[in-house]
């Protein structure tokens, strides 16, 4: 089954194997934090469409920061697909399936990657093309024993997880080593105080610290 990422873009993603997922109130943060993420080698970001600054501060990051693979999350609505398309987004990921939404990026062009939970949810995905899937909640669901569990029937198929909801240092290099996943998401790497006080230097640490996990993974 073909993937709907170009191989470039799923190679990136592979290497990086930790996305940054955040939720970004204020835009003129956006750049800063990239570039923070950045120097502790995370260079793939997923910005939520949870406040209403995410979609000015993706179009920054893309402007400013063209080296980080910035995409946006939380895409639950067929109206968000053109302008977050227009603002440059990178890949799209949504925390469930909603067909239409799916279609709307498929005809935009933009990479999508469907949430799911349950065999039915993969089977829907499946159909609709998807090759490339968000595993959410993961720990919530059950975690890696939930995740192979789902994936097992359909492994023939090669659907790959990034699992999101719960992944955090600890449980990261366990996530990384399962043969289904090819990236984790993890939101620990810019906690809202973080943010709250511009601790930029926190989060470069937390960067290297998951750089350096996915690493002591990758063979």
């Amino acid at each position: 089954m073909e993937s709907q990422f170009p191989p470039d873009m799923l190679q990136r993603i592979e290497r990086s194997g930790v996305i940054s997922v955040l939720i970004i109130d204020d835009a003129s943060d956006a750049v800063p934090l990239a570039k923070a993420l950045l120097a502790g080698g995370v260079d793939a970001m997923e910005l939520t469409l949870r406040t209403d600054a995410a979609v000015d501060a993706l179009r920054r990051i893309r402007d400013e920061v063209p080296e980080m693979l910035a995409g946006i999350g939380t895409v639950i609505s067929v109206d968000q697909i053109d302008p977050i398309v227009a603002a440059g987004a990178q890949f799209a990921v949504s925390p469930g399936l909603n067909p239409q939404v799916v279609r709307k990026a498929q005809q935009a062009g933009l990479p999508f990657a469907p949430g799911v939970m349950t065999p039915s949810d993969i089977e829907a995905a499946v159909e609709l093309g998807c090759r490339e899937l968000k595993f959410f909640p993961a720990e919530p669901s059950g975690g890696q024993t939930m995740l192979n569990s789902i994936r097992a029937p359909y492994a023939h198929l090669g659907v790959r997880f990034v699992p999101l909801g719960g992944v955090n240092e600890k449980n990261a290099a366990s996530w990384l080593s399962n043969p289904g996943v090819f990236a984790i998401g993890g939101s620990w790497l810019t906690p809202k105080e973080c943010l709250q006080k511009k601790d930029w230097t926190e989060v470069t640490r937390r960067a290297a610290e998951a750089r350096a996990i996915a690493d002591s993974i990758s063979p």
